[in-house]
């Protein structure tokens, strides 16, 4: 579930290591993103664990807080204290399915939406009693920390985006995400900046958008004086800003568009929102 650009990219999976005697491990979670309000039936979402692995999965469950900068920086703080999680920790056997009940109990009255992450950590176990410790052949055992978005929102909230600046400008792609350890701790390199559009957005409304569930429609004149159209669909844009979260009550977010050719700065860009 995130960075699902890095919310949903979120919500968000991670994977570490351990070296332990194990069998093949497996966890799926399900919805990677709800939506609540602060009371009535709305207020609880049901999250499903499930395990298609072949041993028992452990997990344990915790909530933090997400916020994020205009530059996409994500920022998490511990709030568990906002929820009421059942069960908080379980086990799922082979096959089976657990459904976690998260249930608002934080402040009623918030006057903006807030987004959170429900954490599902799969726990180290030793799954084999035959296997005397330190005997036997050893295994990567591979642990699953999935994120699920859960967004708070007060009964009537509502999106206002305003578009605040269009501007061409070289971008640089998003670098692939890769673990550490395959690359002998070398940082992987950025891919060339390649031309685009530099795009700030700004929401004054009291709930939270989403900008990838939007059409982009990018125009201006190239260098070459030759107009210019491009129209991105919700999957293209997502590949480069993500989920594009936009925080209520005066977030702004900067994304940037390749665009395939350079854009002519002394003449105008704009950028409309379609369907």
């Amino acid at each position: 579930m995130p960075r699902l650009g890095r919310l949903l990219r979120g919500a968000a999976v991670v994977i570490a290591g351990f070296l332990v005697v194990t069998s093949a491990w497996a966890m799926r979670v399900s919805p990677m993103v709800s939506e609540l309000t602060t009371s009535g039936a709305g207020s609880a979402a049901r999250i499903e664990v499930g395990n298609v692995g072949s041993a028992a999965l452990p997990f344990e469950t915790r909530i933090t807080r997400m916020d994020i900068d205009a530059d996409g920086n994500i920022v998490e703080t511990p709030a568990d204290e906002d929820f009421l999680v059942f069960p908080p920790q379980g086990v799922v056997p082979v096959s089976g399915r657990q459904v976690v009940r998260v249930q608002w109990i934080g402040d009623p009255a918030i006057d903006v939406s807030r987004a959170y992450y429900l954490w599902v950590k799969q726990l180290p176990v030793a799954t084999d009693p035959d296997v005397a410790e330190g005997g036997g052949a050893v295994a990567v055992q591979v642990l699953y920390t999935m994120k699920a978005l859960i967004v708070v929102a007060p009964p009537g909230a509502q999106p206002k985006v305003e578009i605040v600046s269009v501007r061409p400008a070289m971008v640089t792609p998003p670098a692939p995400e890769i673990d550490p350890s395959l690359t002998g701790g070398q940082p992987v390199a950025a891919p060339p900046a390649e031309p685009g559009v530099e795009i700030v957005v700004a929401n004054s409304g009291k709930r939270y958008a989403l900008m990838s569930g939007a059409t982009w429609i990018v125009e201006g004149t190239d260098k070459a004086g030759q107009p210019f159209r491009r129209e991105y669909n919700s999957d293209e844009v997502s590949q480069t800003v993500g989920v594009g979260y936009l925080a209520p009550g005066g977030g702004r977010r900067t994304f940037k568009l390749p665009t395939g050719v350079e854009l002519d700065p002394a003449k105008p860009v704009t950028l409309r929102f379609g369907r």
